[in-house]
Order: C-alpha cells, then structure tokens, then sequence
C-alpha cells in the first residue's frame, strides 16, 4: 500500500475526491498525512474528519522558501512518502526540492497545459476567446507547469460563462473525476515517469489521456 501525503493550501475539494475515492475501495493507498502551509486552510478539516493526520508548517515562520522547502522535504521523509500530491499548494517549489521528489509528485492545474501556466486561468482562456477550456493532471517537475502531462478534460466555453462559472465547472466536472484517476493509477504502479515522459501501463504518452480513458469508478 502506498503512502500518500497531500498537500493543500486552501479548501481541499481535490482532497476530498481523494478521500471518497479511497473509502470506495477506488484508491489503493493510506494517507499519511496532509500538510497545509497555512492553519486556517479548510481542507485541514476534511483531513481531520477522515482520521487523517492533519500538519501544518507555517511558510511564514521561515526565512525564504529553501529554507521551508528544507523543512517540508524532512517532513516528507519522515513520513515515508511514496506519492506526493499538491491539491491547490500555492507554493513555487524550489528546484532541489522538485528534484529530490520529481516522479512521485503531482499536481493538477486548471487549464488545458500547455496553455496559461500558473496563475489567472479561468480570465485568460476567456481574454484568448478560447473556445475550450479545462484542467490537466502532471507531473511536477522545476519548470512551473510544465512537467509531462497525464491526463486532461476539457469542456465547452458558453458565451455566458465568465471566470467563476469556469471555475467551477472545471472543478466539478474536470478535476474531481481525473486527480483520484491519475493518484490510482500511480498507487497501482501503472504510471510512472521515465526519461522526462509520462508513461501508462508501458505505453510513453505523446498526447495526455482524456476524459474517454477514465475508469468507471472515476466517471
């Protein structure tokens, strides 16, 4: 059974999804911990109610980001973390922690990468008149947002949507169904990452899997 640690830095609706996907049988691993950077991140008690250790490490009690960063790897190794998952961590990683844990670690973002890395999405898909929009589990590697991707939904834009609506309906119908996907699938030993491409049951993904190759229990 793998050992998962997620960390979150706000509500935590990803973790949840993690959390129901686990008590369904769906996810194969035993949360380790959840580590918030700030105490009043609601999430924490998503964590609290599933019997989950819930830890926060305070980013503003440290120096510079090494040094949390240096902090939160130790803790990670304590807890004997196979799969590291970021769930809204509104953290930029610094390179050596990216590196110490590149190839177990995920993130999911809100947009259809390569498209609009980091911050603002929802608003720049629609100043770009795209007609698509959507969320992209990945790996996380020192690039902000650009590690090799591994799964993506995508939806229309209606021309009544505007930011929030895209939001939530990225959310909701996105990211709730492809991050417990994605985390089975590496719990299971089915995605890995190799020579800097993501790689599923064997097979290098050139393109990221869609909503088409989520399993029942994810749809």
């Amino acid at each position: 059974m793998k050992r998962l640690v997620v960390l979150i830095s706000g509500r935590g609706r990803n973790l949840q999804a993690l959390i129901e996907a686990q008590r369904a049988g769906h996810l194969p691993v035993e949360f380790a911990a959840v580590i918030s950077n700030r105490a009043d991140a609601a999430g924490l008690d998503h964590a609290r109610d599933a019997g989950i250790p819930a830890e926060v490490l305070p980013h503003a009690q440290f120096s510079d980001r090494a040094a949390f960063d240096t902090a939160l790897a130790a803790r990670l190794r304590e807890l004997q973390s196979d799969i590291v998952v970021l769930a809204g961590f509104m953290r930029i990683l610094t390179d050596d922690f990216v590196r110490e844990f590149e190839g177990r670690m995920l993130n999911i973002h809100p947009s259809l990468l390569p498209k609009y890395a980091g911050l603002d999405t929802h608003r720049r898909a629609l100043a770009a008149g795209d007609v698509e929009h959507g969320a992209t589990v990945h790996f996380v590697t020192p690039t902000l947002d650009s590690g090799p991707s591994v799964i993506q939904g995508r939806f229309s834009i209606r021309p009544e949507d505007d930011a929030a609506s895209l939001a939530q309906r990225a959310m909701e119908h996105i990211e709730l169904k492809i991050y417990p996907q994605a985390v089975a699938w590496m719990a299971r030993g089915e995605l890995s990452l190799q020579d800097g491409a993501a790689v599923l049951r064997g097979r290098r993904l050139e393109q990221p899997a869609t909503l088409d190759d989520l399993e029942d229990a994810f749809r």
